[in-house]
């Protein structure tokens, strides 16, 4: 079972890279966030696509921002396309679907971001974790939380640390959030995997921080139950990340009980940019 999950910044304006993408590494279920259309739009831009490569879809959508979605073709039941009992801001937005794929609960998840510490959306975000994390726990012990977290689990995960003083996704209360959930016994398998690696999945399109290899690590894949001892490779597709129109994120790929593509990563190609120096770069908003 190959499961992926990619913020793609709009489903819209990533037709021409998904499609080819999807045929091109054949994941099993894909977790999508960011889709930023309506659950009928999405479904006549690509209703018929998906069905005609063998998935099914589970949507929350809602027009211009936010969206989830699940596409699967090993199953697709017990959908709930919302975070019950999680606060909105102030109206319920489109970040949460679940559904059993393959005997496995899955989530594909678009955390809040959290704009500014100690902002109204800050505390939301942390509300909305708090929400997560019984949802969560109230579930099968065999569950994959997929997604665009909006936290670097820890300094590792950023470029550098010096530069996100200040910001929010790296923040002590966001990730004790992001550690209470793992605490139910979950597993970021790409860290397991590729604990003393530089990883990244999200690149500022600005200042050339792809090309400079300058971004930070907020797209998780966290493993439960029986599942962690079923990884045979966890990585950072980032070939999709290079070349024309693409998200500013990169798809997180796990394989379960196989390989196709053998025990690669961490990113895959990796980086022709060298690890950056401390205190070296700054980020764009910053400048």
């Amino acid at each position: 079972m190959r499961v992926a999950t990619w913020n793609v910044n709009s489903v819209k304006q990533r037709v021409p890279r998904l499609l080819p993408w999807l045929d091109q590494r054949r994941p099993d279920v894909v977790c999508l966030q960011e889709t930023k259309m309506s659950d009928d739009a999405f479904a006549d831009l690509l209703g018929l696509e998906l069905a005609d490569r063998g998935y099914e879809v589970a949507l929350n959508g809602e027009v211009q921002w936010n969206g989830v979605a699940i596409l699967s073709r090993i199953g697709l039941e017990d959908v709930v396309a919302e975070l019950p009992g999680a606060p909105g801001f102030p109206h319920a937005e489109a970040r949460a679907v679940a559904a059993t794929c393959g005997g496995v609960r899955i989530h594909s998840l678009y955390v809040p971001n959290g704009r500014e510490p100690d902002s109204d959306h800050y505390r939301y975000k942390l509300e909305w974790l708090e929400v997560l994390r019984g949802v969560v726990e109230s579930g099968p012990k065999d569950v994959l939380v997929c997604g665009d977290m909006n936290i670097a689990p820890t300094d590792a995960d950023l470029f550098d640390p010096d530069a996100y003083v200040g910001q929010t996704h790296v923040t002590p209360p966001e990730r004790k959030a992001l550690a209470d959930l793992q605490a139910l016994g979950l597993h970021d398998v790409v860290r397991d995997r590729w604990p003393d690696d530089t990883v990244f999945s999200y690149w500022d399109y600005r200042a050339g921080m792809f090309h400079k290899n300058l971004g930070m690590r907020i797209d998780l894949v966290l493993a439960g139950g029986g599942l962690p001892d079923r990884v045979q490779a966890a990585w950072i597709d980032r070939l999709a990340r290079k070349g024309k129109g693409p998200s500013d994120h990169a798809p997180v790929m796990v394989d379960f009980d196989e390989a196709p593509d053998g025990d690669i990563g961490p990113m895959v190609p990796p980086p022709s940019a060298p690890a950056a120096k401390r205190g070296a770069a700054k980020l764009p908003q910053a400048r």
